[in-house]
């Protein structure tokens, strides 16, 4: 759910919801830089402690989270609500009446638990109830984590004899967070996590395979808030706190600088006038936002509201526009260097480098460009289409002045090469965005410009480099850590630079708080994105634990084994459908956590056994499967923002294109049809990990694996092309149906990972022969095709 901008300050609560956002923010942003401060020396637990700062990142989503849909539309009432509410009772009941012999809770815990409840889940029910319960949510929030912060080390050490304060602290703080969840992402991730809850105290009266243990409510709750790992500050909602939060920063301070409008312009000026242009600006500008943003449905709003008038003027079909669209908008996900919040949680599970994943998500990615690009090319020339481009003057000229915007980048690339942090590296580069953009004259805020024409500016520009050098050398010169990165001085480089060339001129002209106002908002806005992706991020990790605590994945490893017949094929393709109906009601990292979960074990011991008959060592095997086994789960984690009935990206492209939601899914996954099938051959045999690359060069160095990698990359371009022209029934000609189907064979033939190299150059020749034929010359249409 992408959350409205704030009101510019009109109330007295939209100015504390405002403040609370850039309070996020710069926590999150000195975190980075705290190591390096003096303040690191006092041991302030908070600033130290990695739960601390977890619990103080879940404070600041809560708090900030519920002021905001305090404010929101009331809504309305729906029947995953009822769902959403009765799953609650369950939970609310077990406190009152626990499950344990022995646990005894004091009534004034019960009625403290009780109040969390209400006010996160009455309202679900009863909208009206939700402006005041909303903000007595947000306050009650604080409860859970100033007992945290003053508890902390007795916590650690009665994590499985949890006191009863301790347990409804652990009540309040999950109900709030699910309540917030619901909210924001509607109710079918909540009641996913109160189903694994629910299973966890009474999983005993489930028949079978998947019978449980029984579970007290007492350990269950002891753990959550607890334990370190595994709870609900844990493993996964460190990934928000260590990762996403640096990039949706980045992200909100490109969008308040205005960077966006420039990306698309340069995305204009690469593809001229063509036929084929709205489709291969939606393509390339959603490559380029993916760079910064890593948001699937905020850049299909952004890209489609650019190239809707394209669209109109070419005479696309508006379903088809908004189908390439919402396809296209969904590729941020998997373009590097941002990702999604799902690289990150598999750095966490895996334990790998973030660079790993980076050189395994690129191959994917431009396939999955491919499949847009190649499907926009044959629907134009089938349809006739007449070419288009911008309505202003842009040519190469524009895209190379303005190339310096890729330089942060390329400086996040750099760093993560050399082995730095990815906040560290990303913390750099949104300096050096902001830098970038009050540097340029033509980027730079307007009420600055008119400030640096002032007579101030002769005195600020020596300032401001003077302000620089001493930032830059003061930590040295004081004796203080500078870390394996210079980042403290690096920052206090930069903001001698911004106060003396930007801020005194500004100040001087009466301008400060129009130059400050785009840094400000973007910190604002950046956090503001972060809330639902946040909070779902939190409700994950206690999914995640969950299962540790019941040993749901051994036996759903079992029981995938069974129902496979221990076939890799049947496995992954059942491993498959249940990511993409799981994402149908649950955002993309859950659902990368369930499936990592519960389905990777078992077609990771598959997928090893397979390889091993390549001739590799039992190690090497079990590596490659399991780098494959979670890229295979990510790629289709992310598929379910674009496949119906529920696909954010396509809901984003419905609004502005003005379609039926439900039928703009159903043409999004008909764009780039190939999307669905590549992922399946990162698996089916070891030569087809050569589109993840990195799988093949750990284990068959030299000139074999390159060969493999080549061989795989040519035929699977070549297998998209095809179903692209099965697909949309054009090759040089208007295919008749029988060779469209027979092409959409060939295309599934080629996709195959063969053993032997040369095997897929039949059905790639046979495919070629539906491209010699040429339709025979017309004399041109007067207007576009319908």
């Amino acid at each position: 759910m992408e959350l409205p901008q704030d009101s510019a300050g009109r109330t007295r609560m939209d100015r504390v919801i405002w403040f609370i956002l850039l309070l996020g923010s710069l926590f999150s942003l000195y975190l980075v830089l705290h190591p390096f401060t003096p303040l690191s020396r006092f041991n302030i637990d908070v600033l130290d402690q990695v739960q601390l700062r977890r619990a103080t990142h879940v404070l600041l989503l809560l708090v900030a989270g519920y002021l905001i849909t305090s404010r929101l539309p009331a809504g309305r009432r729906t029947p995953g609500s009822w769902v959403f509410a009765l799953l609650t009772l369950p939970f609310l009941y077990t406190f009152w009446v626990p499950n344990a012999p022995g646990v005894s809770i004091p009534l004034v815990n019960k009625l403290v638990a009780t109040l969390a409840w209400a006010l996160a889940v009455l309202p679900v029910l009863l909208p009206s109830l939700r402006r005041r319960a909303d903000v007595a949510a947000a306050l009650l929030a604080i409860a859970p984590w100033a007992y945290q912060v003053r508890y902390y080390e007795e916590l650690v050490y009665r994590a499985v004899i949890p006191a009863p304060w301790d347990i409804t602290m652990s009540f309040t703080v999950i109900v709030l967070v699910l309540g917030l969840v619901a909210r924001l992402l509607g109710p079918v991730m909540p009641s996913l996590v109160l189903i694994f809850l629910t299973y966890n105290m009474y999983g005993h009266y489930v028949p079978g395979t998947f019978q449980g243990a029984r579970n007290g409510i007492d350990l269950i709750l002891g753990k959550a808030y607890n334990e370190t790992e595994a709870g609900i500050y844990g493993l996964i909602t460190g990934v928000s706190a260590k990762y996403i939060v640096y990039f949706t920063i980045l992200s909100g301070l490109i969008g308040a600088l205005g960077l966006g409008k420039v990306v698309a312009n340069i995305a204009l000026s690469l593809v001229g006038r063509t036929p084929q242009t709205p489709g291969r600006v939606t393509g390339i500008a959603s490559v380029f936002m993916g760079m910064f943003s890593g948001s699937g449905a905020a850049d299909t709003q952004f890209v489609a509201t650019l190239t809707k008038p394209l669209y109109e003027k070419a005479g696309y079909e508006r379903m088809t526009a908004a189908g390439l669209v919402a396809t296209a908008g969904t590729i941020a996900l998997i373009t590097p260097p941002v990702l999604g919040s799902i690289a990150f949680v598999m750095v966490e599970i895996l334990q790998i480098s973030y660079l790993w994943v980076v050189v395994m998500a690129l191959g994917p990615m431009l396939l999955y460009l491919l499949g847009i690009l190649t499907f926009n090319e044959f629907y134009t020339r089938k349809a006739k289409l007449p070419p288009v481009g911008a309505d202003i003057g842009l040519g190469r000229r524009y895209a190379l002045r303005y190339s310096t915007i890729f330089i942060p980048i390329l400086l996040i690339v750099a760093m993560l090469f050399l082995g730095s942090e990815v906040s560290t590296a990303v913390y750099l580069a949104s300096l050096a965005f902001v830098v970038l953009c009050y540097i340029d004259p033509t980027l730079r805020p307007p009420a600055l410009s008119e400030a640096m024409r002032s007579p101030a500016y002769r005195l600020g520009l020596p300032l401001g480099i003077g302000l620089a050098a001493g930032g830059a050398l003061l930590p040295l010169l004081l004796g203080w850590n500078l870390g394996n990165v210079p980042v403290l001085p690096a920052t206090l480089a930069v903001l001698g630079l911004l106060v003396g060339t930007f801020f005194y001129p500004a100040a001087a002209s009466g301008q400060l708080r129009e130059a400050l106002r785009p840094i400000a908002q973007g910190l604002v806005d950046g956090f503001r994105q972060l809330i639902p992706i946040g909070t779902a991020i939190v409700a994950a990790n206690l999914i995640f634990g969950m299962m540790v605590i019941t040993g749901l994945p051994a036996k759903f490893s079992i029981f995938l084994g069974q129902v496979s017949g221990e076939s890799l094929l049947l496995a992954t393709l059942v491993t498959a459908v249940f990511s993409l109906i799981l994402g149908m009601g649950v955002p993309p990292t859950a659902t990368y956590v369930l499936t990592a979960s519960l389905t990777a074990p078992a077609i990771i011991k598959i997928a090893a056994a397979n390889f091993q008959g390549y001739g590799l060592e039992q190690q090497q095997a079990v590596l490659a499967a399991t780098l494959a086994t979670h890229m295979f789960l990510f790629y289709y984690a992310v598929l379910a923002d674009v496949t119906p009935p529920v696909a954010l990206s396509g809901y984003a492209a419905a609004s502005v294109f003005k379609t039926n939601p439900i039928l703009t899914g159903v043409y999004a996954a008909r764009v780039a049809l190939a999307k669905y099938i590549i992922g399946f051959f990162f698996l089916l045999s070891f030569t087809g990990t050569g589109l993840l690359v990195l799988p093949v060069l750990q284990n068959v160095p030299g000139l074999e694996g390159w060969l493999i990698i080549l061989e795989r990359f040519f035929f699977t371009a070549a297998a998209i092309v095809f179903l692209a022209a099965a697909t949309v029934g054009y090759t040089r000609r208007t295919l008749r149906r029988w060779e469209s189907w027979a092409m959409g064979v060939l295309s599934l033939a080629l996709f195959y990972p063969y053993p032997s190299l040369w095997m897929p150059l039949i059905p790639f020749a046979l495919g070629l022969l539906f491209f010699l034929k040429k339709e025979p010359r017309q004399r041109p249409k007067t207007q576009a095709a319908d």
